[in-house]
């Protein structure tokens, strides 16, 4: 049967997960070794949307022949009341497990293996209903069951050809001590079952070059497969035959991963493309990016302008678009006070002409969840050469706290936390009003805001160095004592932020109202509006004209 001919009901029906998707986005970054300071490989990743911001970790262990293990659907939702995980299905536990740290999108494991994750949905046909994994069900299984990058895509491969992928395209950058690859999966289209005989997911996925930089956001990455370059390219069996039997692809000619399966990226025009112009743009200034729209590509990775730390990713991540024509803080709609943050408009909302347009989507963004900027490190043992630096809500106003891959426990206010209502014994809520309380004067709020943050981290990457080599000499005596060292200063350094979060947050919610702002002294200041913006809005305008009729009438 011809599934281009498949009616056009399944396909909606097929798609309303792919299209609920739409408003959210991700961007990762992924570094290679020797094009970060240090020869980390460096793996980043905001995860921008309502998703589940509670990191557990999750034991790893020795397992029975025969166990089983429930595969839960969606995993990434766990804090929504309105989406339950179900149950789909159940495979076969692995004989030896890693432990990882469960989050919204799994993103590490006690070897150093670290994910990040964006969306681009892809075709309708691919629709899998009778798939069983999501994302986050192969990065759960990928760290689970694999040391290494290339073991990683190999797992979570097998799996999805072989249970089905069910949800929408989906690409994770996954970096180990020595390598960064980026992995691509869509499903195995509209027809397939666990019996059809044919691959339940197609996926490719390639290797960036050691000295270069990956960024994506929110389209296929991956273009042309070379498929006789096993050291660069890896992919799904038969990845080609729906391609060619849909009539995506002719033989002969270059099978380009994105053009096939993504040709037509989701959002508005220049959703994806503006923000990868920008983060490649700040890492490479020299190479003057031009503006692409969503159907042209920019280099699959590029060679930085130098060589990138951790805090130069942190900081692509606190970006507005600054000093751009597309600048979020100065533009019409960042005024009085040069608030970049946009709420989502309505299409009903939207002007006559513009119905498929929006707000220009800068990286940082109000509606994150919590983001992340790793190191993996080959020279360093595994629980101390493995750290993520994580921070909740958006990140541009998040403080970002190491967590080595080596810990065992993690304070409670960083494992909990409702979204549909205030929780206060969560750290992330505490990050969210922050964030929020900000809007009112923003331009007075957000420098306090990154001094504040800057505090916490400077003294972070001060004592790095430092804390390393003591966990190096523990680790050499006995492993054991260079992980309990590790998860007490991992523990503390995050109960000190999440209290001094809290404590901000009250500070700025006592100095910052009414319009005022209360100095050292405790008196009110009344910085009032800026004054082209007062002129703009015809301030007393009104009185002005009814005096001028008022003189008319005597």
């Amino acid at each position: 049967m011809n599934i281009g001919k498949v009616s056009r009901v399944l396909l909606l029906g097929a798609a309303v997960g792919v299209a609920a998707t739409a408003a959210v986005a991700c961007t990762p970054l992924g570094v290679g070794p020797k094009a970060s300071v240090d020869g980390s490989v460096l793996v980043s990743h905001t995860c921008d949307g309502w998703y589940d911001h509670r990191i557990q970790i999750v034991p790893g262990g020795e397992h029975k022949a025969g166990e089983m293990i429930d595969v839960m659907v969606d995993p990434c939702l766990g804090t929504r009341p309105d989406k339950p995980l179900v149950k789909t299905g159940q495979i076969p536990q692995a004989a030896k497990t890693n432990t990882y740290f469960h989050i919204g999108y799994p993103f590490m494991n006690d070897k150093q293996l670290m994910m990040g994750e964006f969306t681009w949905s892809g075709r309708d046909e691919l629709a899998s209903p009778k798939g069983l994994f999501y994302i986050a069900n192969l990065e759960i299984y990928g760290l689970q069951r694999a040391s290494t990058a290339r073991e990683a895509i190999k797992v979570m491969g097998e799996l999805a050809e072989k249970y089905g992928y069910a949800d929408g395209g989906e690409t994770l950058v996954i970096g180990d001590s020595k390598e960064l690859w980026v992995f691509e999966v869509c499903g195995g289209g509209l027809l397939w079952t666990p019996e059809s005989g044919t691959p339940g997911a197609h996926w490719a996925a390639q290797r960036v070059p050691d000295d270069e930089v990956f960024v994506g956001a929110n389209r296929a990455r991956i273009g042309e497969l070379r498929f006789d370059d096993s050291a660069n390219f890896m992919a799904s069996s038969r990845i080609t035959e729906l391609a060619e039997k849909m009539g995506w692809w002719k033989k002969g000619l270059p099978f380009n991963y994105a053009k096939v399966f993504n040709p037509e990226p989701y959002g508005a025009p220049f959703y994806q493309s503006r923000r990868e112009w920008r983060a490649l743009s700040l890492l490479a200034p020299s190479k003057q990016f031009p503006i692409h729209d969503e159907y042209t590509d920019y280099p699959f990775s590029i060679k930085p302008d130098k060589k990138l730390s951790v805090k130069d990713i942190m900081d692509i991540y606190s970006d507005h678009m600054e000093g751009t024509p597309y600048d979020l803080t100065k533009d019409a709609a960042s005024e009085p006070f040069g608030n970049p943050n946009r709420w989502p408009v309505a299409k009903e909302h939207k002007p006559a002409g513009r119905e498929g347009q929006d707000w220009e989507r800068p990286i940082a963004i109000f509606r994150c969840s919590y983001s992340f900027v790793s190191q993996s490190r080959a020279w360093l043992p595994d629980p101390v050469g493995g750290v993520l630096w994580f921070g909740e809500d958006a990140p541009d106003t998040t403080v970002y706290v190491p967590i080595y891959c080596g810990v065992t426990e993690l304070p409670k206010p960083w494992t909990v936390g409702k979204r549909h209502e205030f929780d206060p014994e969560s750290a992330w809520w505490a990050f969210n009003l922050v964030n929020n309380w900000a809007n009112l004067r923003w331009d007075a709020m957000y420098k306090e805001i990154r001094e504040k943050k800057a505090s916490y981290e400077d003294v972070f990457f001060s004592k790095q160095a430092e804390t390393e080599a003591r966990a190096v000499e523990l680790y050499k005596k006995d492993p054991a004592q260079a992980v309990a060292f590790l998860t007490h200063y991992t523990s503390s350094n995050l109960d000190k932020v999440e209290k001094g979060w809290w404590n901000f947050a009250w500070h700025l919610i006592g100095t910052y109202y009414d319009g005022g702002q209360i100095n050292s002294k405790g008196a009110m200041l009344k910085p009032g509006y800026p004054k082209a913006y007062l002129e703009k809005v015809d301030f007393g305008g009104t009185a002005v004209r009814d005096l001028e009729a008022i003189k008319k009438t005597k």
